[in-house]
């Protein structure tokens, strides 16, 4: 089994008001000098068997097809587990 990570955030042009509603709430709980925060989700994918080019191709397309919008939102797509050598 392998694990992949896929993060989504918003676009740096689209406003982020939970984000923004956190980096005011900071302050009012002691935690000083943080100008900005945005927020996104991560989604942790486990895959049978070893990760190939292909099955890491899939997941970037699940990434861009379900797990964003990509109207609004980009994505990363991190293996956990690094490729099988000659794969």
């Amino acid at each position: 089994m392998a694990r992949v990570v896929v993060d989504v955030m918003l676009k740096p042009e689209i406003l982020d008001p939970q984000g923004k509603a956190i980096a005011g709430a900071l302050p009012r709980l002691g935690f000083e000098g943080v100008t900005s925060v945005r927020q996104g989700k991560r989604f942790e994918l486990e895959v049978e068997g070893e990760l190939t080019p292909e099955r890491l191709a899939a997941v970037e397309e699940a990434a861009r097809t379900l797990l964003s919008n990509p109207v609004i939102e980009d994505y990363v797509v991190h293996a956990d587990s690094p490729l099988e050598a000659g794969a």
